[in-house]
């Protein structure tokens, strides 16, 4: 079975580490019979979250639920943009198909907003 959970420290991301500077790094990773299977890796700041680099191994769907899972926890902490920092400009692709980025912005705004209009498709659904 598939869980998303956050990693407390950086080992065996130091690369990111490195890059980054360090400061503030959270890693959230995806686990499959206790292997990583992917990973999201990011950093709160006062007003946004930003998105350093994801691996969803090419599954769009476990990229949605790594995105999620960050915005979700963004969201809890009254923090309403995402901002996507990613090198390989090719990882953009995945983020434009759903919908989390749209043209060339890597900037995703009102997330509480994001996250609720799934719900509102879901309560649309049973309505019909």
């Amino acid at each position: 079975m598939l869980e998303i959970q956050e990693k407390f420290d950086t080992n065996g991301y130091e690369s990111l580490t490195e890059r980054i500077g360090g400061n503030n790094l959270h890693i959230t990773e995806a686990i499959e019979h206790g292997e990583a299977t992917g990973f999201i890796a990011y950093a709160y700041q006062a007003d946004s979250t930003v998105v350093y680099d994801y691996d969803d191994k090419g599954d769009l769907m476990l990229c949605d639920g790594l995105v999620r899972s960050v915005m979700f926890k963004s969201v809890l902490k009254g923090i309403e943009t995402m901002i996507f920092d990613i090198p390989d400009k090719a990882k953009y692709n995945n983020l434009i198909k759903l919908r989390f980025l749209s043209g060339n912005s890597n900037v995703c705004e009102n997330l509480d907003s994001f996250m609720n209009a799934c719900e509102s498709c879901k309560n649309k659904k049973e309505a019909d």
